[in-house]
């Protein structure tokens, strides 16, 4: 009951713009997620879940070494000459030796840390791929209880594949810039498919009116847009020097207006909350078989599959009979958060 009762407190000094009871609540949800018992996991989301939905979440993603920390910077800095309250979750790769992870976004954006508007957080991405920590969609929970507008999350520098921050924001923002090898033949397999706003950073260097005729060609190749579908915009930015900045964000409230007319928002919010609840699922499954390991009969039927005398499919089918019911296993634990 104790615990309940300080994070019931957490909550409503974050949702006064306390920045302590912020940063200690994503630190809760870091410390839970993954963790065997969970931590205060569940407590933190049950008491975030009346007070979340209201921000415009918009991710930045695109290919290593196109400026998103100084597009995040400027951005940000735009968004509060307008008023608006901002939350910002940089994500930063795991270093595979020691585990831990630079977190130089969050010195990058140095000049909001005074900003009381203005909150940032740097998270390690702890070995998850896909551009995102797996803390991500609750922390992001935590800035909008605490009365964020807008809230950035800017993945790591992504290839390909690595195109998560789609399953998590309302606008995806893919950056690119010229100069930087084919960066949209390298992007197009993955993260082209993904934008609703395309930028094309660094565009002050030789190769940027190429790189945006060629990528507005790309596009034309297979956009047809519905009659009230959304085209999507290429905007032309130089953020060190802070210039296209307002025609970003521009593109950013004319795609949230979007969303709201096409009923869009409620149909990509509740695709998101379904693939929330099956990851949830699938790791608590994943736990529960664990709990299996040695206990219940799984190395038995390897040696089977081993044998041949039996398949792995219908081990499988064995194995998952021996789950217990949603919530435990036979002998085993409680659920897993």
């Amino acid at each position: 009951m104790a615990r309940r009762a300080a994070v019931a407190d957490l909550v409503d000094r974050a949702r006064r713009g306390e920045h302590l009871a912020v940063a200690r609540l994503i630190s809760l949800v870091e410390d839970g997620v993954g963790t065997s018992g969970g931590g205060q996991l569940r407590e933190v989301a049950a008491a975030l879940a009346p007070y979340s939905g209201r921000a415009h979440v918009v991710g930045l993603t695109g290919p290593p070494g196109v400026g998103k920390s100084t597009s995040t910077s400027v951005l940000v800095r735009a968004l509060r000459e307008q008023g608006r309250r901002v939350g910002v979750l940089a994500v930063d790769p795991t270093s595979p030796f020691s585990g831990g992870a630079l977190l130089g976004d969050r010195v990058r954006m140095g000049e909001h840390a005074t900003d009381d508007g203005v909150f940032i957080r740097s998270m390690a991405t702890r070995g998850h791929l896909g551009g995102l920590a797996w803390a991500t969609p609750q922390a992001l929970r935590v800035l909008d209880a605490a009365g964020c507008d807008v809230v950035l999350v800017e993945t790591v520098g992504v290839g390909q594949s690595e195109v998560e921050v789609v399953s998590l924001a309302d606008t995806t923002v893919v950056l690119l810039a010229p100069g930087a090898g084919d960066g949209i033949q390298a992007a197009k397999a993955g993260i082209l498919e993904v934008a609703d706003v395309f930028v094309v950073n660094k565009a002050d260097r030789d190769g940027a009116d190429q790189a945006i005729r060629d990528l507005r060609h790309m596009l034309s190749l297979g956009e047809r847009p519905a009659e009230g579908g959304w085209t999507r915009p290429v905007v032309r930015t130089v953020a060190a020097r802070g210039e296209g900045v307002d025609d970003l964000v521009a593109a950013l409230d004319a795609h949230r207006h979007w969303l709201d007319e096409a009923g869009e928002r409620e149909r990509r919010r509740i695709a998101r909350a379904e693939s929330e609840i099956q990851a949830i699922t699938l790791e608590q499954v994943r736990s529960r078989i664990g709990d299996l390991r040695g206990v219940h009969g799984l190395r038995e039927l390897a040696r089977q599959v081993l044998a041949g005398d039996l398949d792995p499919y219908r081990a499988a089918d064995q194995l998952t009979g021996r789950v217990g019911p949603a919530g435990a296993t036979p002998g085993g634990h409680g659920p897993q958060a």
